[in-house]
């Protein structure tokens, strides 16, 4: 086939402009701040911008040092429940283990008690996507269609309530501190609710809607790990049982490294722990059943106060030096090279 010929417009004939309008948008004429930069600008925001780094920087570094905090590694000193844990069938078994430990100094203020895992992978896409949030909210849905898989049902059918493999993999060692006095042993009060993240607690996980909690989850079973159904994970406290306990919703927020910790406790304030911990000889009593050694992990408890900025990480202050010595070393060098330039221009004019 013939490609058609093209010919030129007859007369009276006008061929559509492709040009854009003739306005100052589509003409680029629109007003516009065009900075002057001079030797004088740059080097000023470069040498300003290293200072105020600079200045933060050692800020929060010094108020990271401030914190106070004790860790201790409890991995060994339950190797007897460590090695019970290691055999699946023992789960419904119960082991403890006590640690102690001495306080030389006051740690005063508000306390926070964390667990800490080391070498636990819990940003594997498989194991960060296992989870149900429509299920999370309360409603009643196919979790068949969900990624929870392979935690999603039982052989005889019956569901998972919570789904999937975060949920089944809830850190559950239970941890308990007390105060060695030479007459007495006083259990340290601490507190298990308002840890978790506000809208966490209050948008984001919901209990199904049921005159009471068991009911509930009716129809339902336990994760297999776990030792108990969801709606028994505070028995003290209604308010703070299915899916809305904080333990279960800060351990939902996986984290990004292999070694992280997770606020477990708070310290409630009250008789002689009015003004923090006092200085003296402690225990912490666990209750051991979340195993580690096969993955080769390790279990912490850990001590700490908190700051302004947060809690014992130095990570931001450093970033905020290493950022502006860099910015004042930039400064620097383009300071020396526009000496330079100006003694050679200087040299040639003569």
């Amino acid at each position: 086939m013939k490609n058609k010929a093209s010919f030129p417009p007859q007369e009276g004939e006008t061929r559509p402009s492709r040009c854009p309008d003739n306005s100052a948008f589509k003409q680029q004429k629109l007003p516009a701040w065009k900075p002057q930069l001079t030797i004088a600008t740059v080097l000023s925001s470069f040498f300003l911008t290293g200072a105020f780094c600079l200045s933060v920087g050692v800020y929060l570094i010094l108020s990271t040092n401030s914190v106070r905090e004790i860790q201790i590694d409890y991995s060994d000193k339950c190797s007897d429940c460590s090695k019970l844990r290691e055999n699946s069938s023992n789960w419904n078994k119960e082991c403890h283990c006590s640690v102690n430990f001495m306080l030389k100094e006051d740690i005063l203020g508000d306390v926070f008690m964390y667990y800490g895992l080391q070498n636990f992978y819990q940003n594997h896409r498989r194991y960060v996507i296992s989870r149900s949030d429509a299920q999370l909210l309360g409603r009643n849905v196919n979790i068949q269609k969900s990624y929870c898989a392979p935690f999603t049902t039982y052989r005889n059918g019956t569901p998972m309530a919570p789904c999937g493999a975060i949920a089944n993999s809830m850190f559950n060692d239970t941890i308990d501190l007390f105060y060695n006095l030479k007459s007495s042993v006083i259990q340290v009060p601490l507190l298990k609710t308002g840890n978790s993240w506000w809208t966490d607690k209050n948008v984001k996980f919901r209990n199904p809607k049921s005159y009471n909690l068991s009911s509930a989850f009716a129809g339902t079973a336990r994760p297999p790990y776990w030792q108990k159904p969801v709606y028994l994970l505070d028995e003290e406290d209604e308010r703070n049982n299915g899916y809305v306990n904080d333990d279960f919703i800060i351990w939902m927020r996986v984290s990004a490294f292999a070694t992280f910790r997770n606020l477990y406790r708070r310290l409630s304030r009250i008789r002689q722990f009015a003004d923090g911990l006092p200085a003296g000889n402690y225990t912490f009593h666990i209750s051991y059943n979340f195993p580690v050694t096969k993955f080769k992990g390790r279990k912490y408890v850990i001590l700490s106060t908190v700051v302004w900025s947060g809690g014992s990480n130095p990570f931001l202050g450093i970033a905020y030096v290493v950022s502006g010595a860099a910015a004042t070393l930039t400064g620097f060098v383009i300071t020396a090279i526009h000496l330079k330039l100006r003694k050679k221009k200087a040299y040639f004019q003569k």
